[in-house]
């Protein structure tokens, strides 16, 4: 029984077309849809069940506008199986509408069913929601739904946001502890600025001793506290407010991001993670069928990166003056060699599609041990930083008692 766990699951009774929910122990989210299908049903939604205690993992909150690749992930998967199931598509988005976890999500999908329902095409209708439905994603149903294999293209899309979200929760649980940690350390020197010192900087007044320089400058800062907290949160406050206004615009990412990606150990991480998603990206819309010009419109779009959207116009641009795709790609800074290389043999065999995807899943491989061997840097970094400021304090702290011994016992 050795990984073997429970698992939650909702699937659909095609005989009486409703939802049906329950959970079952299995070694895999297949082997339960395996046994799901054994049974007549069609598999909706896979997931372990949540753990808890000290097994449930650290979640941080975020703010965010959209849906996480994960839910799209599970929603192109239900709509995929739901439409190979033969249900008809206003009935499948009721379907997907009542049972959607994610309510940001069910609301949309509320309004999509009205807009199929008033004769709109389920691409145009999804187009109208662009934070929840990304440019990429519709491109492809469009694609499907003009080429008659919409359930196709919906596990396509299932499959790329899949490893999307299992790429992105290894680098959430690889860089977790090491922020909680970073964060914990943040609040307990200031705690001590603020609590702690005031209490020895009153005792040292009643002994009458001369301080040492580094509780002099420890007691400084303890006395400006007052000042110094309010103006951190200030300045916090404006720099968030700045950044979220600016961070989409031109001047902010032409400086910002090729900065990051030449960062001494950041740098490379963030450098895999972008030829990662846009060779996914574009290995997905190829294996769709949408023209190369335009997926390359909507992956360099969706690449969140200034220098990747950069190096997207040179191909475009290379390819209508009937040049090759490769050749931008080798003289882009943001490109390893390698991947112009394997780019440039699958324009030779007619395998591009399939070699992005094996540099997709090359890349990403790569950023999951680069994100492994981070964590594993910064935790014993963070540890004996947390060590020498907080034992810096403490012996600051002492420093006057241990000189006050020390004259009495030259006295004595």
């Amino acid at each position: 029984m050795a990984g073997v766990q429970e698992y939650e699951y909702q699937a659909l009774d095609p005989s009486t077309a409703q939802t049906v929910k329950g959970s079952m122990d299995a070694s895999s989210d297949s082997a339960v849809a395996t046994k799901l299908r054994a049974q007549g049903l069609t598999p909706l939604r896979v997931a372990p069940v949540a753990r808890t205690g000290l097994h449930r993992e650290i979640t941080l909150p975020t703010l965010r506008k959209g849906v996480t690749a994960k839910t799209l992930a599970i929603f192109s998967r239900q709509m995929a199986a739901l439409i190979n199931a033969g249900l008809p598509l206003l009935r499948t988005l009721s379907v997907l509408s009542e049972q959607a976890d994610d309510k940001k999500l069910q609301q949309v999908l509320v309004a999509v069913q009205g807009d199929v329902e008033s004769g709109s095409s389920l691409s145009a209708s999804l187009a109208r929601h662009p934070q929840v439905f990304p440019p990429l994603m519709v491109s492809i149903i469009r694609v499907g739904e003009a080429g008659g294999f919409l359930g196709k293209a919906l596990d396509s899309i299932a499959e790329t946001y899949q490893k999307q979200a299992e790429l992105h929760a290894k680098i959430r649980a690889a860089t977790t502890y090491p922020l909680v940690v970073l964060i914990v350390a943040i609040l307990g020197v200031l705690a001590m600025l603020t609590f702690v010192v005031p209490v020895f900087k009153n005792m040292f007044a009643g002994l009458g001793a001369s301080l040492p320089l580094p509780t002099q400058i420890l007691v400084a800062v303890s006395e400006n506290m007052v000042w110094i907290l309010p103006s951190l949160a200030v300045v916090m406050i404006v720099v968030w407010i700045w950044w979220a206004r600016n961070r989409y615009t031109d001047a902010y990412r032409k400086v910002v991001d090729p900065f990051l990606l030449k960062l001494p150990i950041f740098g490379k991480l963030l450098t895999k993670m972008a030829v990662a998603r846009f060779t996914r990206n574009l290995s997905m819309m190829l294996d769709a069928g949408v023209p190369i010009i335009q997926a390359l419109s909507i992956v360099g779009q969706a690449s969140n990166n200034w220098k990747v959207e950069q190096t997207v116009r040179d191909i475009q641009e290379s390819i209508r003056g009937g040049r090759s795709f490769s050749a931008p790609l080798a003289k882009a800074e943001v490109f390893p060699p390698m991947v112009a290389q394997m780019v440039a043999v699958g324009e030779e065999s007619g395998t591009l599609a399939e070699m992005l995807g094996s540099i997709a899943d090359f890349y990403e491989d790569e950023v999951e041990t680069a994100t492994e061997q981070l964590s594993s840097l910064i935790e014993p970094v963070l540890i004996v930083g947390l060590g020498v400021v907080i034992g810096g304090m403490v012996v600051s702290l002492y420093l006057p008692i241990f000189t006050l011994y020390g004259d009495l016992a030259k006295q004595h």
